[in-house]
């Protein structure tokens, strides 16, 4: 099984397709997806793109960290697990009874 990679600083116009478009060049491409904001449906500028080897991945980093599309320079790396998170709160503004 290949590597997850995070990419950062897309472009907020990016499509999935476009980035396993773009990936394709450093080898075969399982998934990608961009992360888009739940209410708006708008792009959050980031996503993460699965390789098939460990290999393609890290030519992948390689070869696209740095890379500009649209005046903005792609971050590649590794992607990191999920951690646990606090709950965020009530944002209510009163205590709740």
């Amino acid at each position: 099984m290949g590597k997850k990679l995070y990419v950062g600083n897309l472009p907020y116009t990016a499509t999935a397709e476009e980035l396993k478009e773009l990936f394709s060049q450093a080898g075969k491409v399982e998934s990608a997806n961009v992360i888009s904001d739940k209410f708006s449906g708008r792009s959050k500028g980031f996503g993460f793109v699965e390789m098939s080897t460990d290999e393609e991945a890290q030519k992948a980093i390689d070869e696209l960290n740095g890379t500009e599309i649209e005046g903005r320079a792609l971050t590649v790396n590794e992607a990191r697990p999920m951690t646990e998170r606090k709950p965020r709160g009530d944002f209510g503004g009163r205590d709740r009874y």
